[in-house]
């Protein structure tokens, strides 16, 4: 029988006395789980394995932190994938099930997911698709897969014709945010997965973005309390959002449910892309984020002072805020496979829905926008 963490107080993880020097936070899906955001979370998975056979999805630059998990019973299985979004292929998933196979991995194991937002996307994918589901734990490595990625149950395996366009829902069992993993992390990562803590801000928690305003250079230190409060900011909206709406309905007007996370990511997906996944997912989001927010100001009323507070904020952490690197007509044609995109029955076009904000906190769709303006929303990114 599979271990299931609950989120009253009795639960294993709240009786914990590690986990009273962190912050411990409920996703109250249908079945809760928690996301417990600290310096050594990661030593909490011994309680939540409690002795249970573990494969342990990993990619090769993590594996000097997978062999310093004590925690892994001695039958564990250790399947180490390529980096980044190269680990997202149908092949790599392919070479996971062969895995899980050949060790005779049952419904009463389970799945680890070690690194950052393409490990947890991997892990979890190879979780819900195995035996039609085993449970799945998942211990990010970095800012974007704390802050996004590995909370909310999304899974993906990226195809050439775009990126998560083969997925599944399916929730872990718990998420455990050691913030001590972040040390080693390189400048540019830092800055990538605080694209996604902004978004965080601008959907639904300003308080984010004064944070940052105030004190970007003490933000990109993964060891200050600006990070940590940040982090769990944005730890917290997400959580909310995905209680709300656990499968991403289809929303409307003012009504945006989870689809609201997906602030930016439209133009940022066909960058990423175009750019054959060697822009950085923040990176890639930043840059939508800047078009979404152009996109607002014409068709939701958004402040233009608001427009530059999201160049500024993006600027001010390092970030791109410029991109005209490729073809208009390209990344247009890209954008029509977004998950987003829905067909008018009326005319059976494929109708693109952006994203949008009306003020930070303040969500809204836009749909069906305008060619032409879609187009100045890009020319607004050149550098010139």
């Amino acid at each position: 029988m599979s271990m299931a963490i609950s989120s009253d107080e009795s639960s294993v993880l709240a009786q914990l006395p590690e986990v009273m020097a962190m912050d411990r936070i409920t996703v109250r899906t249908e079945r809760p789980y928690d996301v417990v955001v600290g310096a050594g979370a990661s030593r909490l998975l011994t309680d939540v394995a409690c002795g249970r056979r573990v494969a342990l999805i990993h990619p090769a630059s993590v594996t000097e932190q997978a062999r310093e998990l004590n925690a892994l019973p001695t039958d564990s299985v250790e399947i180490i994938v390529p980096d980044a979004e190269q680990a997202k292929t149908p092949e790599c998933l392919l070479t996971c099930w062969q895995r899980l196979a050949e060790a005779g991995f049952t419904r009463d194991d389970l799945v680890v997911s070690l690194g950052g937002g393409a490990a947890t996307d991997l892990a979890g994918f190879v979780a819900a698709t195995w035996l039609r589901g085993v449970d799945v734990v998942h211990l990010p490595t970095t800012v974007l897969a704390m802050a996004d990625a590995a909370i909310g149950g999304k899974t993906g395996i990226n195809l050439v014709s775009g990126k998560n366009l083969v997925g599944a829902f399916h929730q872990p069992l718990a998420v455990l945010c050691d913030t001590d993993l972040l040390g080693s992390l390189n400048g540019r990562e830092v800055r990538s997965g605080l694209a996604e803590i902004v978004k965080c801000g601008f959907i639904a928690d300003p308080s984010i973005l004064e944070c940052i305003r105030a004190a970007p250079q003490a933000v990109l230190d993964t060891g200050s309390e600006q990070f940590r409060t940040v982090l769990e900011a944005a730890v917290r909206v997400k959580a909310a959002v995905v209680a709300s709406d656990p499968h991403e309905q289809t929303s409307h007007g003012d009504d945006v449910g989870r689809e609201r996370l997906n602030y930016g990511h439209t133009l940022g997906h066909a960058v990423e892309a175009h750019e054959h996944f060697t822009w950085r997912h923040g990176e890639a989001d930043a840059i939508g984020m800047i078009f979404a927010a152009e996109l607002s100001h014409r068709y939701l009323g958004l402040s233009e002072n608001v427009v530059s507070l999201t160049r500024t904020i993006l600027s001010d952490l390092g970030l791109p805020v410029s991109f005209d690197d490729v073809a208009w007509s390209d990344l247009r044609a890209t954008m029509a496979l977004d998950k987003k995109t829905r067909m008018d029955p009326t005319t059976g076009r494929r109708v693109l829905r952006f994203v949008g904000i009306r003020a930070p906190g303040s969500v809204a769709m836009i749909v069906d926008p305008d060619e032409d303006a879609l187009a100045k929303c890009y020319r607004s990114l050149r550098t010139d």
